[in-house]
């Protein structure tokens, strides 16, 4: 069972313990209990592994790697480009399972939005914030030795992926969730703010590298990215709007970018490249970073 599975189940048991509780102070007794419980199997988890080195290094590896969805993240924004030659309400059906709104009814270029919305916000969540984290505490670790130091290695990024899982479901502002998503809210959005603008740094440097409108994107940037009602997830949406040169458009909620050309499927492949860019970038830099901290000390 993927990592990830087995947070989602352990917050919806903690949700039901503790919602019932009508204040916001149970969202921060589902945070205490799941990173607790958690906590304890992955200590468990590398004990054991522990006894054995090669043993270690694939668990090591497979744990490390289920805090990032680099993979599903971009193969799903093809899928929908795919599905749309084929036939939209295929398309529709696929992006429903990567936005929170109604897609019964919208057109091709808001399913294309949507998709490019959902890939290039996902560029901090899944992949630029669990790596910047985990750099930050290997410094930590390299400078300041801890014992089972590649226990706390694990531990940060997943702490991460808890953190955004929680966000992701219960930080919405319904009847039901509003008290209980207030705090899982909250944090995801301190934890992204540095990572969500280092990512909308580096889709500019991307779009300039792929022959891409990178001042536009930087301006865009600077100009909407505080439009939409997360703080964060703007920096990286509204980048990739001004590189292509599109407007992506949530009904009712926020536009970005200005309406210079039409927006087509094949922006989604465009919206794909520059996200790839993105990451490699940014992996290259910070193994570059750590490197030369690591030389110096």
């Amino acid at each position: 069972m993927h990592p990830v599975v087995i947070v989602g189940s352990l917050i919806n048991f903690f949700k039901n313990v503790f919602i019932k509780i009508k204040n916001k102070m149970s969202g921060l007794l589902v945070i205490i209990g799941v990173c607790c419980v958690s906590s304890v199997i992955l200590f468990i988890i590398y004990y054991i592994s522990s006894l054995n080195v090669i043993l270690l290094f694939i668990v090591f590896s497979i744990l490390l790697s289920s805090t990032y969805s680099v993979n599903m993240l971009l193969q799903t924004a093809v899928d929908v480009e795919d599905a749309l030659r084929e036939s939209i309400d295929k398309a529709r059906q696929l992006v429903s399972y990567l936005v929170s709104r109604n897609t019964d009814e919208l057109t091709e270029s808001f399913i294309v939005s949507a998709a490019i919305e959902s890939l290039t916000e996902n560029i901090t969540d899944s992949y630029v914030a669990p790596v910047f984290y985990y750099f930050v505490f290997a410094l930590v670790i390299l400078y300041c030795p801890v014992n089972n130091g590649l226990f706390y290695l694990l531990l940060i990024p997943m702490f991460y992926r808890i953190f955004n899982t929680l966000d992701a479901m219960l930080g919405y502002k319904s009847e039901e969730l509003i008290d209980i998503g207030f705090f899982p809210a909250k944090i995801d959005d301190v934890l992204n703010y540095i990572p969500a603008r280092i990512s909308g740094i580096f889709v500019v440097i991307s779009a300039y590298l792929l022959g891409l409108d990178g001042k536009n994107a930087y301006r865009i940037m600077m100009r909407d990215a505080r439009k939409c009602p997360s703080p964060n997830s703007g920096y990286t949406m509204a980048t990739t709007a001004g590189a292509l040169n599109i407007q992506l458009v949530k009904k009712e909620t926020y536009i970005l970018g200005d309406d210079n050309k039409d927006i087509t499927k094949d922006d989604i492949s465009k919206a794909v490249k520059l996200s790839k860019l993105t990451m490699i970038l940014f992996t290259i830099t910070i193994i570059l970073l750590f490197t030369l901290i690591y030389v110096i000390l």
